[in-house]
């Protein structure tokens, strides 16, 4: 394994071809590129592979799943029906075969259509092949109130009930664009891919609390709260996996309707700490040598998404800075 520095990173990422990965950082030493102030304080550990397949899928949650035991959950984004660009389902089969006592986990969705309630919902996963595994919709029977500890703005968020059932919750991102948050990585997976459509979503999207869908910084700092609410809940025992691929400025949530990607895929990370993985998710966006790179960009941008990294550092959730760890 190669260690890159998030600064030598940057350099980095500046060499990619168009259209292709992160092609240079197998061939990069370790020691010459960590700057002198790194030794002063401990580095978030961000793994790398420019493969998207299953194989390298498992070697990275290899290197991030000391703590995952007992009961597993994993937290998938699903998809609208026909979505296409959600994660490839013979990847995730081989995933979560590998996983003991694991199941995925969904909950209905707060925008209407066929995600909204638990039937549709469940006619969904068949239409999308997630068949292989148990799927569970976590607030089928309701849900629960998970503290959020010295937050922004809410002190609880309604969660799917079944949450509770679970030991450890292994963070599956379909890392893209999204019309309200600018990005979806690991953190709009949680906060609000957790929430219970009828009551939690509400309340990370603004709704319960100001009479309308908020936007922009706020709605980011809603999601820290929510995402900070589930870190807490499980402690060590949560782990996050981004995958770069298919990334349009568009949410899975648009289904059929999401814009063609245009900017090339990426690779896949893995990380126990959840604001080190979007961060170098974003990082490696914005410094990719692509003219392809600039509708992402913009959408991030024109949504204040970069507020949901800063809001994660205010929270004390994880650490914006990281070594890139290549595996390849």
């Amino acid at each position: 394994m190669k260690d890159i520095s998030r600064r030598d990173f940057f350099k980095l990422a500046g060499t990619v071809a168009a259209g292709a990965a992160i092609a240079g950082i197998g061939g990069i030493g370790s020691e010459a590129l960590v700057p002198k102030e790194a030794a002063a304080e401990a580095k978030a550990k961000v793994y790398f592979t420019k493969h998207i397949d299953a194989e390298h899928l498992l070697k990275l949650y290899d290197r991030v799943n000391s703590e995952i035991r007992g009961k597993v959950a994993i937290k998938l984004h699903t998809g609208e029906p026909h979505g296409p660009n959600i994660l490839p389902r013979d990847m995730v089969q081989r995933f979560q075969g590998q996983i003991p006592n694991s199941a995925i986990i969904e909950a209905n969705v707060a925008y209407g259509g066929p995600r909204a309630d638990t039937q549709g919902h469940r006619e969904t996963l068949k239409v999308n092949g997630w068949t292989f595994c148990p799927v569970d919709i976590i607030d089928a029977d309701g849900d629960v109130n998970f503290p959020v500890k010295d937050g922004f703005h809410l002190k609880e968020v309604a969660m799917g009930k079944h949450l509770t059932n679970y030991d450890s919750l292994v963070v599956l991102t379909h890392f893209k664009g999204h019309g309200m948050g600018g990005f979806g990585g690991s953190l709009k997976n949680i906060a609000i891919g957790c929430a219970s459509g009828k009551v939690g979503k509400l309340q990370v999207h603004g709704v319960k609390d100001y009479g309308k869908w908020v936007t922009g910084a706020l709605f980011m700092e809603l999601m820290a709260d929510s995402g900070k609410a589930i870190c807490d809940h499980f402690g060590k025992q949560i782990t996050f996996l981004n995958v770069l691929r298919r990334m349009s400025v568009d949410c899975d949530c648009a289904g059929t309707s999401a814009a063609e990607p245009v900017i090339p895929d990426l690779g896949m990370m893995a990380s126990t700490d959840i604001l080190a993985i979007d961060q170098a998710s974003v990082d490696m966006v914005y410094h990719l040598d692509d003219p392809r790179k600039q509708d992402l960009v913009e959408r991030i941008e024109s949504r204040e998404g970069l507020r949901q990294l800063s809001a994660m550092k205010e929270l004390k959730m994880g650490s914006n800075e990281y070594e890139l760890i290549s595996i390849d």
